[in-house]
């Protein structure tokens, strides 16, 4: 009789001990608008458990899901930007995937950086997904034209200034420098790694401790304000709130800029007559650091454990070679460092050098990150702007002392 049916019918039939497929539901921003719809229709395709996805506008993404949440119309499961990860986790939003985590052949070589803020209380909540790394990226044909070697980029702060002097010698509105000087998520991502190759921090204790006061944060501020005393940095960045964050180094008008792994896709494709290189965010006398970006992939929790399971097999397609390629070539760095190499074959080459980047990555630990880092006037935000082109070294120091105790003040209440 059975031989009779067609595989179709076969595969209807609800057969004692066979599980059945699923299907989840799952948000993800629309930043990640190119590489996860190829990664659902991937996955989709293969049959057997489906992923039904839907694509949220970044900036509303997270207040949408935490209504969500709480109203109980939350989805299966979502990938959110990593630094969000120990709200949600704290809130009890999230469900605990510490055992699936931990059972995965190559757990060790998964994010680090993503992995630290997906934990919380020793459980783990978030796992990495996709990512972005922070870099430095220099313009090759300035840097010739200023008599530098167009193939070798800066490796410490005396570099970076001396290249930068070098480039806005050219003059004719040519720049060596360029930072987007009021955006907090900017400089979070591409400052802070200064401060931590450095031997510094803005955050310790598990996020509890600001540290904003010390002798590496207020170097690193200093080494900023000098590039802008000497007019190395246009006046429009004292007031560009991220609208310039990539735009500005695509005039091709900047010598040197800190950017991320995002910028080799978008330059390659929308200004392919940039000449430009890329290499790590150095510390003050050399070594380099990056921010970890991306997002972690969590599970709401109150997914039922059919739901679950078809989720999980969803992340292990995501952490396959097969899934890592995905990603990789649709601008996401892999998340598996083991193989990110084979992942990124036969792409630009300077996407390597940012994976590198990004697995020796770091991201800042705290439940209260919009607060005191992202907000348009978090302490982070307020205390670079002010510091960054203050008229006095007294005011570099009363914008430090007041952004320390603002944001240990907000760390402080949400405890």
């Amino acid at each position: 009789m059975q031989a009779l049916l067609s595989g179709a019918a076969i595969a209807a039939i609800a057969l004692p001990g066979l599980a059945q497929a699923e299907t989840f539901s799952l948000w993800t921003r629309a930043d990640s608008s190119v590489f996860m719809p190829k990664l659902v229709e991937a996955f989709n395709a293969k049959g057997g458990d489906q992923a039904e996805l839907q694509i949220v506008p970044t900036g509303e993404l997270v207040q949408k899901y935490a209504v969500a949440s709480a109203g109980g119309s939350q989805p299966d499961a979502l990938s959110l930007d990593l630094i969000y990860t120990p709200a949600f986790a704290e809130a009890g939003q999230l469900k605990d995937m510490t055992e699936f985590a931990k059972s995965l052949p190559f757990y060790d070589s998964l994010s680090k950086a993503h992995l630290s803020v997906g934990t919380y209380d020793d459980r783990i909540y978030g796992l990495p997904f996709s990512a972005d790394a922070s870099v430095l990226i220099w313009n090759k044909n300035l840097f010739k034209e200023a008599g530098l070697d167009p193939e070798k980029g800066p490796e410490n702060w005396a570099d970076v200034l001396a290249d930068a002097k070098a480039v806005g010698a050219l003059g004719d509105d040519t720049y060596g420098y360029y930072f987007s000087g009021n955006c907090g998520g900017c400089n979070i991502f591409t400052f802070t790694p200064l401060i931590w190759a450095s031997g510094g921090e803005i955050l310790q204790d598990d996020g509890t401790k600001a540290t904003l006061d010390t002798p590496e944060v207020k170097e690193a501020i200093d080494f900023y304000r000098g590039m802008v005393m000497d007019g190395l940095v246009p006046a429009g960045s004292q007031t560009d709130g991220g609208a310039n964050f990539f735009a500005a180094f695509a005039g091709d008008n900047i010598g040197i800029t800190p950017s991320g792994s995002f910028a080799i896709g978008a330059l390659n494709s929308q200004y392919p007559d940039v000449d430009y290189g890329v290499t790590y965010l150095p510390g003050k006398d050399g070594g380099w650091s990056s921010f970890a970006g991306g997002d972690n992939f969590v599970v709401s929790a109150k997914t039922s454990d059919a739901k679950l399971a078809a989720v999980e097999s969803f992340l292990e397609f995501a952490y396959s070679l097969e899934g890592q390629k995905i990603l990789a070539q649709n601008g996401s760095l892999p998340v598996r460092d083991d193989i990110a190499e084979q992942a990124l074959e036969g792409l630009d080459a300077r996407y390597l050098t940012a994976a590198k980047a990004m697995a020796k990555g770091k991201t800042p630990y705290t439940p209260v990150f919009n607060d005191i880092i992202n907000a348009t006037q978090s302490p982070w935000t307020a205390m670079l702007n002010k510091a960054f082109f203050a008229k006095s070294e007294d005011d570099v120091q009363a914008a430090i002392d007041e952004g320390q105790d603002e944001m240990q003040s907000i760390i402080d209440a949400s405890r």
